[in-house]
């Protein structure tokens, strides 16, 4: 893969979740770091630079995405990097939530390849 491909720090709990969004975004010749949690991407997130989008959860056990959300608009040095959120359910109350706080997308699962370019246009 290019250095220069957009690098998207995907972050969620379900193996399985994580798999299909970095296997259809590698598919885009994206560059993915995967992490299984929002405690996790906030250390990686201190320690790296170059992440252009971060498409997390929002249904985790330590912090939901809308947790990490709040953390990452707080954080001076984070603010300016797009969130989108993605989770298996479709609560309307929720998304308008995700989306006032600042996520610039709210996607229900699983992430599709159709997806894609509408995600990446936030990078």
């Amino acid at each position: 893969m290019a250095t220069d491909a957009p690098h998207v720090l995907v972050v969620d709990d379900t193996f399985l979740d994580r798999l299909v969004a970095s296997r259809v975004l590698k598919n885009c010749n994206i560059r993915v770091t995967i992490m299984e949690g929002p405690k996790q991407a906030l250390e990686f997130l201190n320690m790296e630079h170059d992440v252009k989008l971060i498409l997390t959860d929002y249904c985790m056990p330590d912090m939901t995405g809308y947790d990490l959300l709040m953390e990452i608009k707080k954080s001076p040095k984070l603010k300016h990097i797009p969130v989108v959120i993605m989770s298996s359910d479709n609560i309307p109350e929720r998304m308008k939530k995700c989306l006032d706080a600042g996520a610039k997308e709210y996607i229900i699962k699983p992430l599709n390849i159709v997806d894609v370019p509408r995600v990446l246009s936030y990078i």
